[in-house]
């Protein structure tokens, strides 16, 4: 079931959600199986209902209540936006992987890079090319679509 969380009291480690059938349940800060920075009121959530109480509480990205474009900002400290622009203006040196958390993806471009300049920059070209559409994918994929693909499923390359 779906349902919106009302309120929550960090030190009780307890809050109430206003289900979708107009129902509320208590529930009980254990029982979110999401980051638990997202225990704020507002937030969709998707749970399991036994009697009163929510159960198995899932925040739901991208639903209408969850302040997506704060959520998605939060995650990890994650933003398309940064991310996009990043690979559009500094997409050779690799900066955008480091910013996502592929170091590794981020030190490959930034050796292909260096070292492409030294062979007529066709390998720097060439990673350019590659952060130029990773930029373009970024900025124009949906914010659920980007957190899925690059922060949960930590996908580094396109």
């Amino acid at each position: 079931m779906r349902g919106t969380i009302l309120t929550y009291d960090v030190k009780a480690g307890e809050g109430l959600i206003s289900g979708d059938d107009g129902r509320r349940y208590s529930f009980k800060g254990a029982s979110f199986g999401s980051d638990s920075n997202f225990l704020r009121n507002g937030t969709l959530v998707d749970f399991e209902a036994r009697d009163d109480e929510a159960l198995s509480i899932f925040m739901v990205p991208g639903g209408a209540g969850s302040g997506l474009g704060a959520v998605f900002n939060e995650i990890g400290g994650k933003s398309k936006v940064i991310a996009g622009l990043l690979a559009l203006f500094f997409g050779g040196l690799g900066i955008h992987k480091f910013y996502l958390g592929y170091n590794r993806a981020g030190i490959i471009m930034l050796l292909v890079t260096g070292f492409g300049l030294l062979l007529l920059g066709i390998p720097s070209l060439i990673i350019g090319a590659v952060a130029f559409i990773e930029g373009i994918l970024y900025l124009t994929k949906s914010d659920q679509a980007f957190y899925h693909t690059y922060v949960e499923n930590r996908r580094e390359w396109f």
